[in-house]
């Protein structure tokens, strides 16, 4: 791609100032200094998007395909915040759009741009990526009132218009609701972003910038998912299956089940997965590995005896009870399980879908025992805020195992694409070091062992 021809030390300086303005504590300057003309951002290229025509996915590799490139900093609109990212994080969707699968997030900037002359800033030949960040605002757009040049914040990632009527009762309802950093442009792994001014939420004052980044895009969807009454409506006593549970979406997962009187049954892969899952306080947990399930028997046709000595197994971990809740992501390859070990009027509550979107299963299980399947995608406003809320009160906790720089960022979800990670793997942006950014050390200190229970995992 083209950089901006600008002298480095412009930008850099610029880039510099607000950085030193931050470790200083001195973020009511952040108003006066300048905001740069340019930023490094992670990229893909349009120019790159068929690169890996004729690969399988395993093969599809992100450290060809995501570059730190210098991009022009994007035109202020209204309603927007203009954000100095300290630390971001790896998501799924960053996975999928470095190997552009399912197909290529040019699309989604090609349509986005096509929907206003404002928008149009968003169709780039290169798409700066991430769902995730915690840093400082620099500057807001005309109209934004609740927020303000020196706060410090975390960002959701529902980018939506609100023109509609259909969003106004539940955003994600909205036609014209896109996931930031994935379906627009300017994401988080960079050292600006552009978000909503009504993606914004307080950053947990007890939590390093890299800690605070992590949990965003996993925590909200998992509340939205099995808490909220628009996925799940978890209730006290269910007994919630939770595949995996170590993950990054499993583990907050398992601890909204624990926390709301649930019984989870963790699902995992390894030996080191079941004991994170135990340190989070769950009791019931199966290594599918270690148990041997093959849910297929070959490409084409599902094994029913396996999904039988499933739920089998998970009567046994629970005194003879069935889930009342399946909480689904891995999509293809487990989800016929999923809809035959859910109990008669249970509820499969599914997204994601990372092993493959084209699901199958045996509709006898599904129609015959009264079973509902609800499709959950990210969270709205408000379940955004109630689960950074429960962040911000310790009563969840970030699950980051390791922290790359942002020139690594490749390496990063390379690992998400092994899944070669527990919980969430993060990303220093401008933050030059970890452990940065605490402002409730002794609030902090109380939640310690529960905050750093995945590092180095």
């Amino acid at each position: 791609m083209n950089t901006v021809d600008v002298q480095p030390i412009t930008w850099r300086s610029a880039v510099q100032k607000i950085l030193d303005a931050i470790l200083a504590d001195e973020l009511d300057a952040l108003a006066s200094l300048p905001v740069p003309d340019s930023y490094r951002g992670v990229t893909v290229r349009k120019s790159e998007q068929d690169m890996f025509a004729g690969l399988e996915s395993r093969d599809k590799d992100p450290r060809r395909s995501l570059h730190v490139d210098e991009v022009p900093t994007p035109e202020l609109g209204p309603g927007e915040a203009l954000v100095a990212v300290m630390a971001s994080a790896i998501n799924y969707n960053t996975v999928w759009t470095s190997i552009f699968e399912p197909l290529s997030t040019f699309g989604f900037l090609e349509r986005y741009g096509r929907t206003s002359e404002l928008n149009a800033r968003h169709d780039l030949p290169y798409h700066v990526v991430g769902s995730d960040l915690a840093g400082v605002v620099l500057r807001t757009g005309p109209g934004v009132n609740a927020w303000k040049p020196g706060d410090e914040v975390v960002a959701h990632c529902l980018n939506v218009e609100l023109e509609h009527p259909d969003g106004h009762s539940d955003t994600m309802l909205d036609p014209e609701q896109r996931i930031w950093g994935f379906e627009t442009n300017f994401g988080g792994l960079a050292e600006l972003a552009l978000v909503k001014a009504n993606q914004l939420m307080p950053k947990p004052k007890h939590l390093s910038w890299e800690e605070a980044a992590s949990p965003g895009l996993v925590n909200s969807t998992a509340y939205r998912q099995l808490v909220s009454r628009n996925g799940a409506d978890m209730k006290q006593g269910d007994v919630v299956l939770i595949w995996g549970a170590s993950g990054g979406l499993g583990s907050y997962a398992t601890q909204f089940a624990l926390n709301g009187g649930a019984t989870p049954v963790c699902v995992v892969s390894s030996p080191e997965k079941a004991e994170i899952c135990r340190k989070m306080g769950a009791e019931l947990v199966i290594d599918r590995a270690a148990e041997g399930y093959r849910f297929w028997k070959d490409e084409h046709e599902q094994d029913q005896r396996e999904w039988k000595r499933f739920g089998a197994k998970i009567r046994e971990l629970t005194g003879g009870d069935d889930p009342d809740i399946v909480f689904e992501h891995p999509g293809r390859e487990t989800f016929g399980a999923s809809v035959y070990v859910a109990k008669r009027g249970g509820t499969i509550v599914t997204c994601a879908s990372t092993s493959g979107f084209n699901h199958s299963y045996d509709n006898r299980y599904l129609w015959m025992h009264l079973k509902r399947i609800v499709g959950s995608h990210f969270a709205n406003y408000r379940e955004a805020w109630e689960a950074n809320r429960l962040i911000a009160k310790g009563a969840v906790h970030p699950t980051l195992s390791k922290v790359y720089p942002l020139e690594e960022t490749g390496q990063a979800a390379h690992d998400v694409h092994r899944n070669a990670h527990q919980g969430k793997v993060g990303v220093l942006c401008l933050a030059p070091e970890e452990g940065l950014g605490v402002r409730d050390p002794e609030f902090r200190d109380r939640h310690a062992e529960a905050i750093n229970r995945f590092r180095g995992v």
